[in-house]
């Protein structure tokens, strides 16, 4: 049986990969979702903050927001070569307010990475780009933990119309998609420009447009707002929903915000 030649040769390789690297809490489990958020040039490259013995709560969110564990992950992705590491964690980085996100961010530079982002400085990205000042939000936790997320989109001079929350304190990627939908929905006020979604473990991917069409506004996620935060520095698009994500000149109004 002849065998075919095959010239090897014209294989140029694989696609050439850009990185991101990513800080996940250990609870995280949406991998998945993550990946749908990026280009196929993009590669994710996952590091994990240590595990805590502690439901989602307040307690939580500081133990996985701390300067050594994420200097220390930041470290372990290095090695991959990144163009950017994202902190992909709502709560940590908004609990301890505005300053200390940009103190998180400053932490993963001086861990050796090229840039930084987090979930919460990425949501004030994009509010100041869409010109955002009322929103209604959605979380999955308790009412403490969620009370936070108003303290910091107040110091945004972000005005919080509406809030509804989901009190859980555990296994937060297995609420349904028909439940969130529903939550969002209600939460939602005739006075918001805006609503946000809070929690990188929440998922929300299939829901964006949809209720962006039901609601008439933007509905705004943890995973694609850190996503987009990390290809805006990288100069290239993100992928998915968002009807703001399409919107003409939308990267070029950010400028180099950071």
């Amino acid at each position: 049986m002849d065998v075919p030649a095959v010239d090897f040769q014209s294989f140029e390789g694989p696609l050439a990969q850009r990185g991101i690297g990513v800080i996940a809490p250990f609870d995280l489990a949406l991998e998945r979702e993550l990946w749908r958020w990026v280009p196929l040039e993009v590669s994710l490259h996952l590091a994990r903050t240590p595990y805590e013995p502690v439901p989602v709560s307040m307690e939580m969110a500081h133990l996985v927001s701390n300067a050594q564990h994420l200097a220390a992950a930041t470290r372990d992705v290095l090695h991959v070569e990144p163009e950017v590491v994202a902190y992909l964690c709502t709560s940590g980085s908004f609990v301890a307010g505005v300053d200390a996100e940009h103190t998180l961010r400053k932490v993963i530079c001086d861990a050796g990475a090229p840039d930084a982002v987090t979930t919460s400085g990425a949501l004030a990205e994009v509010l100041e780009l869409l010109d955002v000042g009322r929103v209604s939000v959605l979380t999955p936790y308790d009412a403490d933990l969620t009370g936070k997320l108003h303290d910091f989109l107040a110091e945004l001079g972000v005005r919080t119309v509406s809030s509804d929350h989901l009190g859980l304190g555990g296994g937060i990627w297995k609420v349904s998609y028909a439940t969130i939908a529903e939550r969002i929905l209600a939460a939602d006020h005739g006075d918001a420009e805006a609503i946000f979604v809070s929690c990188t473990n929440l998922p929300t991917y299939d829901l964006i447009d949809p209720l962006e069409q039901t609601l008439g506004k933007p509905v705004l996620t943890a995973n694609q707002l850190t996503m987009w935060a990390c290809l805006q520095r990288m100069g290239l698009p993100i992928v998915g929903p968002g009807s703001w994500l399409r919107a003409p000149g939308q990267a070029e109004d950010l400028g180099e915000a950071g």
